[in-house]
């Protein structure tokens, strides 16, 4: 059942008892992963970045491989990682064994976008599970590639391996437009829609903003991935980190009435 193709399987489907086992065992594994790495020094935060990566390039090539083998060379869909959660592949290289603005992409999409695209398949894992059993290669190795992402994203952060700044948008955004772009030419020649860009995916979110944007779908497509997901993070570490602040400077605030009280 392991490599065995969609048509020869009965999908577990989402929201099935199956997604809450798989749900459940990639969260302990992020929380307990955490518990165990969160007062590490960069140094090795850049190694598990470094080990990640190449464990997560394995995975996919036996991927690519299954996909090819069963769907055939002109399933671009199948195969291609040119997805926004595919991303990681490439982040990963660019944070873990780059240096200056490739580096600097890399750190940020792992840090925000990272954290969303995981967070939004372990809960909706439209592309495995609507498709595959829970036993099997491609939603096994989903659920693995999406819970590391959540589980390096938020490492980088508690760590402070890396900071996130309101101008860092322009490092994220350009990832996300380079990749998009080259699926972009690849959705032309091939009729594929990689990075969910170029043709409605129905029975998903996706079909909402389909139907409503018309010719203007790509862009819009283009527009949201390169902004929200950084958004919606940068929004949340900008309010922990001015709580964390405010909470510094009271504790600071009650030391110095303790010391002026114990002076007089």
């Amino acid at each position: 059942m392991l490599f065995k193709s969609g048509n020869e399987v009965i999908p577990c489907g989402m929201f099935s008892i199956e997604h809450f086992i798989l749900l459940a065992i990639a969260t302990v594994c992020v929380i307990v992963a955490l518990k165990f790495t969160k007062n590490m020094e960069k140094e090795n935060v850049k190694k598990i970045i470094r080990k990640a990566t190449i464990f997560l390039w394995i995975l996919e090539i036996i991927k690519i491989i299954f996909n090819i083998k069963n769907y055939g060379i002109s399933a671009v869909n199948k195969y291609v990682p040119l997805y926004f959660c595919s991303l990681i592949l490439y982040a990963g290289i660019f944070s873990g064994y780059c240096k200056g603005t490739l580096k600097k992409m890399g750190d940020v999409f792992l840090s925000t976008g990272g954290i969303i695209a995981g967070l939004i398949f372990l809960l909706y894992p439209l592309t495995s599970l609507t498709s595959y059993p829970m036993f099997h290669y491609i939603s096994i190795q989903s659920f693995v590639l999406h819970g590391i992402m959540v589980y390096i994203g938020l490492l980088m952060l508690i760590t402070k391996y890396t900071t996130i700044e309101k101008r860092d948008i322009i490092y994220y955004s350009a990832i996300i437009i380079i990749i998009s772009a080259i699926a972009y030419v690849i959705n032309l020649k091939c009729g594929s829609n990689l990075m969910f860009i170029s043709e409605n995916y129905q029975g998903t979110y996706i079909e909402i903003i389909y139907n409503s944007t018309g010719k203007i779908f790509p862009i819009v497509m283009i527009v949201a991935q390169a902004t929200l997901p950084f958004y919606i993070i940068y929004g949340i570490y900008s309010l922990l980190k001015t709580k964390n602040k405010k909470e510094i400077r009271e504790e600071n605030n009650k030391i110095q009435e303790k010391e002026e009280i114990y002076n007089h």
